[in-house]
């Protein structure tokens, strides 16, 4: 995943997924030729450590599963590894040996399509509404997909960003759940007083829920990274006003003065041993926290100060490329592969929240109220990194990933930067990669 967190705009993180192994990309099927234009050709399906080892293993067997139509060759799976794995797409699509459909990071589908490499998807997804599965999707998801020539990608699962709390250190202090950011700042008071942190998070390396929170902040007040025409848009009255309020925890003793340098082993650690009571985290933590799992609950998203009730998610996709045996055989497959995406789920193997209605109302995902939750409460209000704008674009896959934001995140944490100063060093480092 997005080093380890720093893709989850790249990442799906959860549970074991978001310490997945930094190594070569593996070929399971044992492919290794190029896709070709035409033809009934094998099917080139690239996929990511989504999540635990047994995730991949489903992977390869869904694969092996499929049945073609006529005149279509088989599918051929490929593990990608997140070390490295854009310079591994770009090189083998630039060399012709890539994929005809992927998984990847969040933001893939629109770099690659700037650079003409994506098979827009809108006749597929006309065929998903003509045959129902459209309105299987949960509300908005697949506008996220949307630019203005198209439909990049079909969504297949989000990452998103909740509160979450621990109700037997909340207790402890004598703290009740938050529900507005006045409220959060009481509880994290309270729960300073035990030693434990109220805002944890990290900003190490590798960890970007440091980042992510800032946003996620920004978002909730009803601001955000951009305007409405995708410009850098940071210095404004929300955002400051967000990021004051993470200045003022910072300076009460809320957020742990060790929170910079953590890495997502560290923050792991962090709430497994009850030093953490409140905090921003993927949809897995409670599988990453085993020791404290059963006092981890999903808070309802805050109200802020401006009255909003916002979040941060992360739609993560399966993307088409031109490079295929036929635009026929893609759509083929992807039509199959979304059909056995539940299996994931019912298994389950640790991937994070579903798009699809069937999978979050079935009774194998409904039985965990953390995820029902994330689904009912934080889907309908999350937002992309893009906000204010509506449609995300490809300069957010290098915003995500880059230092501006990282080095931002660093300098709220402590505590000891002018919100505004910090938020117009932001716009400027944002400016520098998103040239429009």
């Amino acid at each position: 995943m997005n080093r380890a967190v720093t893709r989850r705009g790249f990442l799906g993180l959860a549970g074991a997924a978001i310490a997945a192994p930094a190594v070569a990309a593996c070929n399971v099927s044992g492919s290794s030729g190029a896709s070709k234009s035409g033809g009934g050709g094998d099917l080139k399906f690239w996929d990511m450590p989504w999540g635990t080892p047994q995730y991949n293993d489903l992977g390869k067997k869904i694969i092996g599963d499929y049945q073609p139509g006529s005149g279509q060759g088989k599918a051929t799976y490929q593990i990608i590894q997140w070390n490295g794995f854009y310079q591994t797409f770009s090189s083998a699509i630039a060399s012709k040996t890539g994929p005809a459909v992927s998984s990847g990071a969040g933001f893939q589908a629109f770099q690659f399509a700037d650079q003409g490499q994506i098979a827009y998807a809108d006749n597929f997804i006309e065929t998903l509404k003509k045959d129902g599965t459209y309105d299987d999707f949960l509300p908005g998801v697949i506008d996220t997909m949307k630019t203005d020539k198209g439909y990049v990608a079909v969504p297949w699962q989000t990452d998103v960003r909740p509160f979450w709390y621990n109700q037997a250190l909340l207790d402890q202090a004598g703290a009740k759940v938050p529900t507005t950011w006045d409220e959060l700042l009481t509880a994290g008071q309270a729960l300073k007083k035990i030693g434990v942190s109220g805002f944890a998070t990290g900003s190490g390396a590798d960890n970007n829920l440091g980042a992510h929170t800032m946003v996620a902040m920004m978002v909730n007040n009803g601001g955000g990274l951009f305007d409405p025409d995708g410009k850098p848009d940071c210095v404004t009255d929300a955002n400051i006003q967000a990021m004051t309020f993470v200045r003022e925890l910072a300076n009460e003793g809320i957020i742990d003065k060790g929170t910079v340098s953590y890495t997502i082993d560290n923050l792991s650690s962090q709430w497994n041993n009850s030093k953490a009571g409140i905090g921003i985290h993927t949809p897995g933590l409670a599988a990453r926290a085993v020791k404290v799992g059963k006092s981890l609950h999903v808070m309802d998203p805050l109200k802020s100060p401006s009255g909003a009730v916002a979040g941060l998610f992360f739609v993560n996709n399966l993307m088409m490329y031109t490079n295929t045996p036929s635009q026929e055989a893609s759509e083929a497959f992807l039509k199959y592969y979304l059909g056995q995406i539940h299996t994931y789920w019912q298994n389950p193997v640790g991937v994070s929240v579903p798009v699809l209605k069937s999978i979050a109302s079935a009774d194998y995902y409904a039985k965990d109220p953390n995820q029902v939750k994330i689904v009912d409460k934080w889907m309908p209000v999350c937002k992309t990194y893009a906000a204010k704008k509506t449609q995300s674009f490809a300069a957010l896959a290098a915003v995500d990933g880059g230092q501006p934001l990282a080095q931002f995140a660093q300098a709220m944490l402590q505590g000891k930067t002018d919100p505004k100063a910090a938020l117009t060093t932001l716009q400027q480092g944002l400016e520098s990669i998103v040239k429009r």
